[in-house]
């Protein structure tokens, strides 16, 4: 056997204390899961190695116990550098406690800054991230008090008097990344996973910065026994190979078993769907659907956001566009839940910087994503709030660049309790919650920057639709049913602008039979 191929004990040896690891994968997918388990077993039997500076891109866990969330033990980590936390509750207690320094990086940048690494570039120079928490303007990427002494990730320059942002590179020490299968020579196919997302990235930044690359796979065969096309990345990039056990190899954590529907190796008949019921979701998701028109590429947030594509399916109009994940999945049905990333019979798997290189230049014809809070000049935050750390992961990628962006939520937040009928709102019992607020605790997205670029904003609720305008945030329409003072301008901590032509709603959101969708 080669020498490449070692144990995952053997494997997390090499990392040295202080050393920067970066970990692959999406979510619950591509996620090397013994290489993490091996390496906090080490460090809770001999407290070594210490000071880590860990870095991955898009979230790495479950909201539980897996992924980077084994790496969440105390003095393990000094630095986390990424674009998501709101799946790794342990590494959130770490930076709400200021015990790591923690930086959120917007999650194309930390994907194409991978590629600058590998290719010994300074680093990536964009616009993404512009007047909002990112900028360092405002707070150049710092999620705690911890990375406010510790230093900078991002720079303001101005090229040719345009205003960019600088993300400088920096060597990574050690990678651990996954794949399906490896050969004795270390090549690495990844023929069953349901998303690529920036292994091969992460490896070439590793291997140039002098680093060791640690794959693990699902089986390890034997040498000139994988296909050209099949081999993603090639063995001279990668140092060590590690076969994962049965208890910590699956294509994700949404499911034990391997679904060749979501890595493309074939297509399953997808039955009927039944419609969603009539609830504020549903009647949101509507009014973000009115929006759509044939061929659009489009991006869906999760929750609300994502109940776009089941009415454009009822509607049966969703062969007419295509979704796109950025994790680089496009076409099919959306997985959702801790299965976001994937999708069944999907037409398309990309990487995930090449996705974010469509994204960033505004290839999204139209976004519709959720909100946290919303101020009076349009400014969304998604990414810091109610004393937890989530980070924007794609979110200023996506809504600062698509040609239309949706914010789609409900009014308030906390239980409410609501009649949907004949096409009319009626609020019986409201919540408690205020989400459009005097002033952000962070800002994901610039309504200002909205402003300056063209960009066509709206605000999709229940209640109420908003867009951007020279006269800030502004009220444009009103469900039939509800009253304007009391149910609308009551529940908000500001006075918006109104409309000259103030309008209802579209009543057919609030029937129970479809709407007749059609382009």
């Amino acid at each position: 056997m080669s020498g490449k191929i070692i144990s995952a004990k053997q494997a997390v040896e090499l990392v040295r204390t202080g050393d920067t690891l970066a970990i692959g994968g999406f979510v619950g997918f591509g996620i090397p899961e013994e290489l993490l388990e091996s390496l906090r077993q080490r460090f809770l039997e001999t407290a070594m190695p210490r000071d880590l500076t860990l870095y991955h891109c898009a979230a790495v866990g479950d909201g539980k116990d897996r992924g980077a969330n084994r790496l969440g033990c105390e003095g393990l980590l000094k630095t986390l550098i990424c674009a998501h936390i709101g799946l790794e509750p342990a590494l959130n207690r770490l930076t709400v406690d200021n015990k790591i320094a923690t930086y959120m990086i917007p999650q194309g940048v930390t994907s194409h800054l991978l590629r600058a690494i590998a290719g010994k570039k300074v680093g990536v120079l964009t616009h993404v991230g512009l007047k909002t928490f990112v900028d360092p303007r405002l707070e150049g990427c710092k999620a705690n008090d911890a990375a406010k002494q510790a230093g900078d990730v991002v720079k303001l320059l101005s090229i040719d008097g345009r205003d960019q942002l600088l993300f400088p590179s920096f060597p990574i020490n050690v990678c651990f990344i996954r794949g399906t299968y490896a050969d004795e020579d270390g090549n690495i196919s990844m023929q069953r996973e349901a998303v690529v997302s920036d292994q091969l990235e992460m490896a070439a930044a590793t291997h140039n910065s002098g680093g060791i690359v640690i794959a693990q796979v699902d089986q390890i065969l034997e040498r000139n026994s994988l296909k050209p096309h099949d081999v993603k990345i090639h063995g001279s990039m990668v140092d060590y190979v590690v076969q994962g056990s049965r208890e910590f190899s699956h294509q994700s954590y949404l499911s034990d078993d391997y679904h060749p529907e979501w890595s493309g190796e074939c297509r399953v008949p997808l039955t009927g769907l039944a419609p969603i019921p009539l609830t504020e979701r549903k009647v949101i998701a509507r009014r973000g659907a009115l929006e759509l028109r044939p061929g659009m590429l489009v991006n869906l947030g999760i929750g609300i956001p994502d109940a776009v594509a089941a009415v454009a399916a009822e509607e049966g109009v969703a062969d007419r566009i295509t979704l796109s994940i950025e994790s680089g999945v496009l076409g099919g049905v959306p997985l959702s839940g801790v299965g976001i990333g994937g999708s069944v019979n999907a037409a398309a798997i990309y990487k995930m910087p090449d996705i974010f290189d469509v994204y960033d230049g505004g290839g999204i014809d139209l976004s519709c994503l959720g909100a946290a809070q919303i101020d009076p000049a349009g400014s969304v935050n998604v990414s810091k709030f109610a004393g937890r750390v989530v980070g924007p992961g794609g979110f200023i990628n996506i809504s600062q660049n698509a040609k239309k962006v949706c914010f789609c939520g409900s009014f308030v937040a906390g239980k409410q309790r609501l009649e949907i009928r004949d096409g009319r709102l009626s609020i019986l019992e409201d919540g408690t919650g205020i989400k459009f607020v005097p002033a952000l605790e962070q800002v994901t997205f610039s309504g200002d920057y909205a402003r300056e670029t063209g960009q066509e904003v709206l605000y999709i609720t229940e209640r109420a639709v908003f867009k951007v305008t020279d006269r800030g945030l502004t009220l444009t329409e009103v469900a039939p049913g509800v009253d304007l003072n009391r149910d609308v301008l009551g529940k908000m901590g500001f006075a918006p602008a109104i409309a000259d032509d103030l309008r209802d709603m579209d009543a057919r959101l609030f029937r129970d039979e479809p709407m007749g969708l059609a382009f």
